[in-house]
């Protein structure tokens, strides 16, 4: 049986899409962009949206039960290749002991033409 999850502490969802379900013990988060939840604001900058993309994707894991520890596989959607490194430092800091396992891809254009989106697959 799947269960939505969802909290005020990750922006909302933009269309017909639940920010998460938790099937089986797992969470499966969709894409989380770098949108301030309170005030809907986008931050400047490749670093700081990877900060906002991936504090949002911390508080919808929480608002399921589970925590960035326990992340198996996350997908990275970028904007430009050339922020690659940037937002690798930020992701690192994200994650203690082994990293999940990743895709990383440039695209041409993401939901309100932020520079990052980011979804997760978890464990509970």
């Amino acid at each position: 049986m799947k269960k939505v999850i969802s909290t005020e502490n990750a922006p909302a969802a933009i269309g017909p899409y639940s920010q998460a379900i938790e099937v089986n013990r797992m969470v499966y988060t969709s894409g989380v962009i770098p949108v301030v939840p309170s005030t809907g604001e986008i931050p400047e900058g490749s670093k700081e949206q990877a900060k906002q993309a991936l504090t949002n994707l911390s508080n919808l894991l929480e608002a399921a039960g589970t925590s960035m520890d326990n992340v198996i596989k996350t997908t990275v959607f970028i904007k430009e290749m050339d922020d690659f490194g940037t937002i690798n430092e930020v992701y690192a800091t994200f994650f203690k002991g082994d990293y999940p396992a990743r895709s990383c891809v440039e695209v041409a254009r993401l939901p309100k033409d932020v520079m990052l989106e980011i979804e997760a697959i978890a464990i509970k």
